[in-house]
């Protein structure tokens, strides 16, 4: 009888682990696993020696290279008199340092944002009265290294410079404070007509736009404390929003003692012993103090930077609660430490002749994780206790690659992200758009939060409530960008009057809530929101819903012209173009803003452009049906010549990167069976216009769209932005493991015959000949599904060097698209 029992008992173990083991290999099961017995990576590997903030500091990257946390508030950085300053910083070294501020965004155009509350090391003046207070006369060079790069540093959580002056600043930051360290020189020589006694100015009105109204100021005399803060105009809008600062200063190795010399200034003008500074405004406005050095040696200055948007008593509540000690170290340490965590969720193979690969994609990652910036408890507008999320610069640059990059290993913060969008929803109307420290700024595409807040949902369903996300209330979020036209359309919500009665929207209108601008773009933005919320319908069980709004999502078929031709492009037959209310075509030349256009157009923010294109023309959006490849093959005459215009947008220059409606193009070969030219394009889209230079971006950041972008690149995956699917290629790495907090599962994908990564992006062991999901022969060569990561799993791809690869030999191994089915998973089991 025992003999018996134990066997039992073992069988019955078998046949639990056995079933365990089915579900968790089966693809597409709609079971939810999770692996009891998962871990988080090791935070021993230090991933944050990897990262380079330097990248794309040049040129128009706009990067910002400053210290900060995760999605921090704050972000303490250089601020230099480069025009092209938008995130403060410019590596080029005729660029002079101004100061060093506290709030910043990344990767921006329009105007120069933030670049708020600069502080500011003098090394001498001739007197207090006479020390150079105003940003053109107290700007100083940066020390300059062999190379004759400026000296200047930067880690996760960290940043260094070395100043002309001889005076050397550290930056560091927590959440919504900064912590800067100012190590002042002791003098070789001292003279006794220059007075070298450190002093520290603080800015209040030069941010990025140095525009500044409503300016407060006050000195605390005893403590030294300044607070102040003012009105301040929105970058790519046409509102104002407050900030406020809260200064404290603390010695290093020494009591530093109230200031010996304080005062306020406005322009030019010292006011000694002054405590306190108001008016609507006057040019530059500011405090400096003067403190009393240590003897002997050098003096090192802790300066410790609290910032709100509500006011500045709560700035300096921020900073006490936030910073209490004005440990820098400690606080670096904790910086770096959030930093190693979160990068290290993602753990590649590193090989160490190939150490750049990993620079790239590891700075790549960490620029996806600058913004947007949490700024909850600082939103002045409305009380809510749900998180509040700003540095929205703008969801049509991001909805694409950020966030589908973030459901792999950060669906927590993913999450707090919702959860502020439904509360914006709530309180304003309308899912938000694009925005700057709580300013609405302009809609560049259609209503992109609706693909943001799908995705999150079609992927983690199961899990909203859990994450404190009301499902109907998402829903209703959804709907209202659908069915109710805001009557400010320009700065969020939709025209949808016109859309729902035509299907496309009409040039020529001149609607009242915004310009009449960018309605073929708007046109396939709108179809692809209308497809996001259809699949959020079908995951509820709302079947007419969905039908619903898929139908909607064909209104791209209305501006496409069969008719379009363009000049060189022998074969190439039809482009989206402008149409009008009557259903007639108006005419956009298809090499309108490219490099080949005869007139040199711009397709940029501009109430002047009527012709019907934003950030690209119809060679570009004649591409830009994400969600029904298939049909645009179809509506272009057919596989090969699909294949034919792809060539001919590459051959020709006609692709740009910088354009996230084009990110997509290199991959469409997948949808065309043809995945090794999908592989050979995406590589030299990397290879010609990506590396870790200060010049390693060929445009804009666009807040970490182009971080993300790459990073996907070199994992060999490209995300389908409101689904659960993902397109396939190889990676730039033997091995990629993936860690997902909320599922407790790692991911690992194999590339089984990888030979390093060829320096054109062509050639060699680079495309995928068949993939296995744990040890299962998957049905498709070109995309995998959402289960492999929310169940965890083990993918094998088989590289070779064979160009001749498909996706398989079914039609279920093309990837999906609206009119041929794939997206049909019903996940409400």
């Amino acid at each position: 009888m025992g003999k018996l029992w134990r066997w039992t008992i073992a069988v019955t173990v078998f046949l639990a682990i056995f079933y365990t083991l089915w579900l968790r290999t089966t693809p597409g099961s709609s079971s939810r696993i999770t692996n009891k017995f998962a871990r988080p990576p090791s935070n021993d590997r230090d991933v944050a020696e990897f990262v380079n903030l330097f990248i794309g500091t040049v040129n128009g990257g706009h990067v910002f290279p400053g210290a900060t946390l995760p999605h921090g508030m704050v972000k303490a950085g250089m601020d230099t008199d480069s025009p092209g300053n938008h995130a403060g910083y410019d590596a080029d070294p005729i660029y002079k340092a101004t100061g060093f501020s506290q709030l910043h965004d990344d990767g921006t155009g329009g105007h120069a944002p933030l670049s708020n509350f600069k502080l500011w090391p003098l090394k001498e003046c001739l007197d207090f009265e006479h020390c150079p207070t105003q940003l053109a006369h107290r700007s100083a060079s940066r020390a300059l290294k062999s190379d004759g790069t400026p000296d200047d540093g930067g880690s996760p959580g960290y940043f260094s410079t070395n100043l002309s002056t001889g005076i050397r600043v550290e930056l560091t930051a927590t959440r919504r404070t900064a912590l800067h360290r100012y190590t002042f020189p002791s003098p070789e020589r001292p003279d006794p007509n220059i007075d070298t006694r450190p002093r520290l100015i603080v800015d209040i009105t030069n941010d990025g736009q140095k525009l500044a109204w409503n300016i407060e100021l006050n000195i605390e005399p005893r403590s030294g404390r300044v607070t102040g803060g003012a009105r301040y105009q929105a970058s790519f809008g046409e509102g104002m929003y407050h900030a406020f600062v809260c200064v404290d200063f603390k010695g290093e190795g020494y009591d530093i003692g109230p200031p010996v010399e304080y005062g306020t200034y406005a322009s030019g003008d010292i006011s000694p012993n002054s405590t306190s500074g108001k008016s609507q405004y006057w040019g530059e406005q500011g405090a400096i103090l003067t403190f009393s050095p240590p003897k002997p040696g050098h003096t090192v200055v802790i300066a410790r930077a609290g910032v709100s948007l509500i006011s500045s008593e709560q700035a300096c509540a921020n900073a006490e609660e936030e910073i209490p000690d004005f440990d820098f170290e400690r606080v670096h340490k904790q910086a770096r430490a959030q930093w190693n965590e979160l990068l290290g969720r993602i753990d590649v193979e590193v090989d160490d002749s190939d150490r750049e690969t990993a620079v790239l994609f590891y700075s790549s990652l960490y620029r996806s994780h600058i913004v947007p910036a949490d700024y909850s408890g600082e939103n002045p507008l409305w009380n809510s206790s749900a998180p509040y999320y700003d540095s929205l610069y703008c969801n049509w640059d991001t909805y694409r690659t950020l966030f589908p990059l973030m459901s792999l290993h950060d669906p927590l913060t993913y999450a707090r992200i919702v959860r502020s969008f439904i509360d914006i929803q709530q309180h304003e109307g309308w899912l938000p758009e694009c925005r700057g420290a709580t300013v609405q700024q302009y809609v560049q595409g259609g209503s992109s939060g609706d693909p943001i807040v799908a995705e999150f949902y079609i992927k983690f369903h199961s899990y909203v409530e859990e994450l404190g996300i009301n499902p109907e209330e998402l829903y209703t979020a959804l709907l209202q960008d659908a069915e109710v036209e805001s009557p400010a359309w320009n700065f969020a919500g939709r025209q949808t009057e016109i859309w729902k009665s035509k299907g496309y929207l009409p040039v020529g209108l001149f609607a009242q809530g915004g310009m009449d601008t960018r309605q073929v773009s708007r046109t396939l933005e709108y179809s692809f929101d209308d497809f996001s919320i259809s699949q959020v319908a079908k995951a509820m069980g709302k079947k007419a819903d969905s039908a619903k709004y898929a139908k909607r999502s064909r209104g791209f078929e209305l501006v496409w012209n069969p008719e379009t031709t363009i000049e060189e492009g022998e074969g190439i037959l039809g482009f989206m173009q402008p149409r009008y209310k009557n259903g007639t075509f108006g005419y956009t030349d298809p090499r309108h803003c490219t490099v080949n256009d005869p007139k040199h157009s711009s397709c940029f923010f501009d109430s002047f452009n009527l012709d019907g294109f934003y950030e690209g023309g119809p060679i570009v959006y004649s591409q830009y049906v994400p969600h029904d490849t298939a049909k645009l093959i179809e509506l272009q005459g057919g596989v090969e010549p699909f294949i034919r215009r792809l060539d001919f947008i590459f051959d020709n220059g006609y692709f740009d990167s910088t354009n996230e409606p084009s990110q997509q193009i290199p991959f469409m070969y997948h949808y065309a069976n043809r995945p090794a030219l999908s592989t050979e394009r995406a590589r030299q889209t990397i290879s010609d216009s990506y590396n870790t230079s200060i010049n390693g971006l060929p445009g804009n950041d666009d807040s970490g769209a182009m971080g993300s972008y790459v990073a996907f690149y070199l994992l060999g995956l490209y995300p389908l932005p409101a689904t659960r699917q993902f397109l396939v290629s190889s990676p730039y790495f033997s091995r990629v493991t993936i860690w997902n907090p909320l599922f407790s599962t790692y991911t690992t994908i194999n590339a089984n015959g990888f030979e390093g990564n060829p320096k054109n992006g062509t050639g060699g062991k680079i495309y995928v000949k068949s993939i296995r999901i744990n040890g299962r022969r998957w049905k498709s060569n070109c995309f995998i599904d959402w289960d492999v990561f929310e169940l965890g799993a083990t993918v094998d791809l088989e590289l070779t060097d064979e160009r001749d690869t498909t996706c398989g030999e079914n039609d279920d191994a093309l990837p999906p698209s609206l009119s041929t089915g794939g997206y049909d998973l019903d996940i409400t089991t």
